[in-house]
């Protein structure tokens, strides 16, 4: 039997998956080096060798995660004790936290940082999958079948909102409307939703409008309009990601002979790596990355319509959307068509958190992924078998 689900896994995922991370190794390198020495007076491989380390630590982590059956995470104590970490772990960064890029996101130990928000993520997938799975016999009862959930849901958003880090949360909402999506739920219900949602919204953003954003939040939609109109303050950022990625062309200046990244592009090595890799190795790249993480959102998909189960479904649906979203608000803000969120690159950018969680989220894809491929190959031929 261990043989046979050894041959289901979806080997192709983890290829891809390996891949990325290790070109994200290398670029991460390769945009750091001089950041480190300049900003931090670090050696030059500082955050190549974090990341490294953080990379070691996610495949021991993705191993777990793989072999680990996910139908058990949808018991009521696993449940329990998701919920109840997530929520305290949002709560304590409020008296414990550590405040850098004017959020008070990561808490911190010794050298290194964690942040919460990035495994809240993976808490609201497996939660809100693991509900609605069990949901299915009375999921339009709009009292009983719908509403329960939302509350877990709505609390996370104000307490990531609140830091403030809008970007995750926003992710987080995104995943949140994907799922219920897919649950099976009817449309009736879904306007409801909407409904209610805009009747909420409305007032707290006419009564707050000058409150919601912080001033450095409210520069970035201003940049998003014309960046070159302050190149020098509001549009710096945006400006040199412009550069960069205009400046690669086709073939790219070659790895490492980025001109950005020599102090004029901020946080090279995090959510502008993009930028670098379109100017060192032009579209042929950006075409890597974007493909690369096409595939997983694409084989994500394929693995929800596959699998019977409700619950492994709208896993690899929140998993595979998660990471789609992520990408698109990355991209979309370097490039200006957003923007900017300060939200990391799947597997690319420079970061513990986010390569521990997105390991964790490819581990349990992996693992609805290989009962799938089980059942399709094994329990099919044995009841072939049986009728014969």
């Amino acid at each position: 039997m261990l043989k046979k689900m050894l041959k289901s896994y979806d080997y192709s995922l983890i290829i891809v998956m390996v891949l990325l991370s290790l070109f994200g190794l290398v670029m991460v390198y390769s945009a750091s080096m001089v950041w480190a020495v300049q900003r931090y007076g670090l050696p030059s491989d500082f955050f190549y060798q974090r990341q490294k380390m953080f990379l070691i630590g996610a495949f021991i982590v993705f191993l777990c995660a793989a072999l680990f059956p996910y139908k058990m995470m949808k018991s009521n104590k696993i449940l329990g004790f998701i919920v109840v970490m997530s929520l305290f772990g949002l709560m304590s960064l409020f008296v414990f936290g550590h405040i850098a890029g004017n959020a008070q996101s990561w808490f911190k130990i010794g050298g290194l940082s964690l942040q919460p928000s990035e495994f809240t993520k993976i808490a609201v997938i497996i939660y809100l999958s693991a509900v609605y799975a069990k949901k299915q016999s009375y999921i339009n009862e709009f009292n009983k079948g719908v509403v329960p959930p939302l509350v877990y849901i709505v609390l996370v958003c104000i307490l990531v909102v609140i830091q403030p880090d809008f970007g995750t949360a926003l992710i987080i909402f995104l995943i949140a409307a994907a799922i219920i999506l897919s649950s099976g739920m009817n449309w009736k219900n879904i306007s409801k939703l909407i409904m209610i949602g805009i009747l909420v919204a409305s007032p707290v953003v006419l009564v707050m409008k000058d409150d919601l954003f912080t001033k450095e939040q409210r520069e970035r939609f201003e940049a998003v309009k014309n960046p070159f109109k302050d190149e020098q303050n509001t549009g710096f950022q945006l400006t040199n990601s412009l550069l960069a990625i205009g400046s690669g062309g086709i073939n790219g200046l070659g790895l490492g002979k980025s001109i950005q990244k020599l102090g004029y592009l901020p946080e090279s090595h995090t959510d502008f790596i993009m930028a670098v890799i379109a100017e060192e190795l032009g579209v042929w790249g950006v075409s890597f990355v974007i493909l690369s993480l096409g595939y997983i959102v694409l084989r994500g998909i394929y693995i929800a319509l596959k699998c019977r189960d409700p619950f492994g479904s709208l896993l690899a649906i929140g998993i595979s959307s998660m990471i789609g979203i992520q990408s698109f608000i990355n991209l979309g803000g370097i490039s200006g068509l957003i923007p900017l969120t300060g939200v990391p690159l799947p597997f690319i950018s420079y970061g513990g958190s986010s390569l521990l969680q997105l390991s964790i989220a490819m581990g349990i894809l992996v693992n609805v992924s290989m009962f799938v491929n089980y059942e399709e190959k094994y329990k099919k031929n044995n009841e072939k078998k049986i009728v014969a």
